[in-house]
């Protein structure tokens, strides 16, 4: 399924906070949304999950307009992984995961509990399936998300800031898994490393505007990270993927 977004405008208080967003996520892509902290990105991203609706501009799935659709209609096709979760009740960890399959059905059947199994596995969160989802560490809630997030069968998948709390084992697990798991995804992403490992394409946004686009190593120079980051970057090749990798250091400091 094809994500599109045409012309996004946020606004907040009178004050615009993104702007003319325009990208493309072709069917099966993964595409990671890059830049510094308060650039844009999680308000772009709730957006597209329905969680706020845009000032101007459409996003569409194979052409049709989100926030034209039932919520159900939207949760059927579109799961989310927001950057911060709460919850408020205690639910088991099973429970959780099984949220995922609410779009699809008024009941549990054998085949929903088997999806939810399934999606336990593939993150490491079987063992906890009877504990309180309160109770686990921050690293081990945010697998479960994961779960929950795989459980739905999303055709398009958007996640923010994904491998908050996980160690770098889970990390690179988990963006290897959604990849493999074939849906469309669009994911804001902090690590540029792990950004360069897993996108297709990377588009940077800063101050609310798309900078510029394309494959991560066309993308990821050290002039642009200059200006956008404010540092000073040099790329490797990884020695067997051959992906961009990227050795950082503050850009020195400018005197009168």
């Amino acid at each position: 399924m094809r994500l599109d977004l045409e012309g996004v405008a946020v606004e907040a208080a009178g004050v615009r906070l993104v702007d003319d967003i325009r990208l493309a996520v072709d069917s099966g892509a993964f595409v990671g949304l890059v830049g510094p902290n308060g650039s844009g990105k999680s308000t772009l991203l709730r957006c597209v999950y329905r969680a706020l609706s845009p000032a101007a501009g459409t996003i569409r799935l194979d052409g049709d307009d989100v926030h034209a659709m039932s919520p159900r209609a939207a949760a059927r096709v579109l799961a989310a992984l927001p950057q911060e979760s709460s919850a408020e009740f205690d639910f088991t960890v099973a429970e959780v995961v099984d949220m995922g399959r609410l779009p699809h059905r008024d009941r549990t059947s054998a085949g929903d509990r088997a999806v939810c199994a399934d999606a336990m596995a593939r993150t490491g969160v079987t063992h906890l399936a009877d504990r309180g989802f309160l109770a686990l560490s921050g690293g081990e809630k945010q697998r479960v998300l994961i779960a929950r997030a795989l459980a739905q069968q999303p055709r398009v998948l958007v996640l923010d800031e994904p491998t908050n709390h996980l160690d770098i084992a889970h990390q690179l697990d988990v963006l290897s898994l959604v990849r493999a798991s074939g849906p469309t995804v669009l994911a804001a992403l902090h690590d540029l490393n792990l950004a360069a490992a897993h996108c297709d394409l990377l588009y940077v946004i800063d101050g609310g505007r798309i900078v510029t686009s394309g494959p991560p190593h066309d993308v990821l120079q050290p002039e642009l990270l200059a200006g956008v980051f404010g540092v000073r970057a040099h790329p490797v090749r990884h020695p067997e993927t051959g992906a961009v990798q990227l050795l950082f250091d503050r850009l020195p400091l400018t005197t009168p």
